[in-house]
């Protein structure tokens, strides 16, 4: 049995908590809002999972430190925009050798570092193992038990594995990666391509424009993962098409939901507004934008849903931007074509 501190009370942290709990593990969950704390500890409920029962087991605290000292691991369920300001509160009680695992997604816009590097930096104890941990995963299907997968990515191979074997149950299978930026920028990236996906279903089109949406972000977000020096099986794997399809395709991604009322004419801020969670695809953009420019990669969905997000361009006009673009190959000319050159 392993002691954990879930750093975040929202749909997420406090389903991974019930799971964590069933797998017979001491939780603790903790949340920088009073009236979580309250609320969940006396009525055993979520909100946001309805019909979910949190388990007697689980402890709510306010107290930092109360969730941090004396755990094996931390999980830090905080959305992206709140990871380093919640590190920075961790800090002073994180203690030796404990693992950390995060399973917020996205990238800081003004430093381009990853969830686990905010972490890291904000920590600033070498002893400290960190751990991205991401793929498909819908909290309300964990939260009824349906069979999922996930990928614990860090460089050293043993603290993935025990992440891994912590993680593991009846609902949930576990994979090992060492490539974590290119599972945590996959885990950024595909929140962007499923706005854009939910753009297009607001805007009318059909499959055959989401399907191209799912295919050609994919060959974005491999392109910018490539130049940044990971690794290309992370792309056709669970933390990249497999959490893009799941994102872009479901009724529960509040990404594709947010980008389907904006299709519809919805104004950005009323948008976000209505699907009442952080819609970490709107987070993400400008740091895609900056990545971009920074390896010279061609982001051109990426770029078409910041114009729409950030620039007030009409999202039926991007459809045009991007079908009038210039003709091309779909995939680079191989050393085969080069030899007729």
């Amino acid at each position: 049995m392993s002691k954990i501190g879930v750093l975040g009370a929202g749909t997420w942290g406090v389903a991974l908590a019930r799971m964590l709990c069933n797998n017979e593990h001491e939780v603790t969950v903790w949340s920088a809002l009073e009236q979580e704390v309250t609320e969940f500890a006396s009525t055993r409920r979520h909100p946001n999972l309805p019909g979910m029962a949190i388990p007697a087991q689980i402890t709510f605290t306010g107290d930092m430190e109360q969730v941090c000292r004396g755990k094996d691991i931390l999980l830090f369920a905080v959305p992206s925009p709140f990871v380093r300001s919640t590190a920075a509160k961790a800090a002073p009680f994180v203690e030796d050798d404990q693992i950390i695992v995060d399973v917020a997604k996205g990238i800081e816009a003004n430093t381009l570092l990853t969830m686990t590097q905010i972490i890291g930096e904000e920590i600033q104890n070498p002893s400290v193992r960190l751990v991205a941990l991401s793929g498909p995963t819908h909290a309300e299907e964990v939260a009824k038990d349906l069979p999922t997968t996930i990928v614990s990515a860090c460089e050293d191979a043993e603290t993935a594995r025990i992440v891994q074997n912590v993680f593991w149950g009846t609902c949930m299978r576990v994979y090992t990666n060492d490539d974590v930026l290119g599972v945590e920028l996959c885990g950024a990236m595909k929140n962007i391509i499923a706005l854009a996906a939910g753009i297009a279903a607001g805007l009318g089109y059909g499959d055959n424009a989401k399907a191209a949406l799912i295919t050609r972000g994919m060959a974005e977000i491999s392109r910018l993962g490539m130049a940044m020096g990971c690794k290309e099986q992370t792309f056709g794997g669970l933390a990249g098409i497999g959490d893009l399809i799941v994102t872009a395709t479901s009724i529960h991604s509040r990404n594709n939901r947010c980008g389907v009322l904006i299709g519809q004419g919805v104004p950005v801020p009323e948008a976000i507004k209505q699907v009442g969670m952080v819609v970490e695809g709107i987070n993400a953009i400008p740091a895609a934008i900056r990545l971009g420019e920074k390896y010279q990669v061609e982001l051109p969905i990426v770029e078409a849903a910041n114009a729409v997000v950030n620039q007030g361009l009409p999202a039926g006009d991007t459809v045009q931007l991007l079908m009038g673009r210039d003709k091309k190959p779909e995939l680079p000319p191989s050393a085969w074509d080069n030899r007729y050159e």
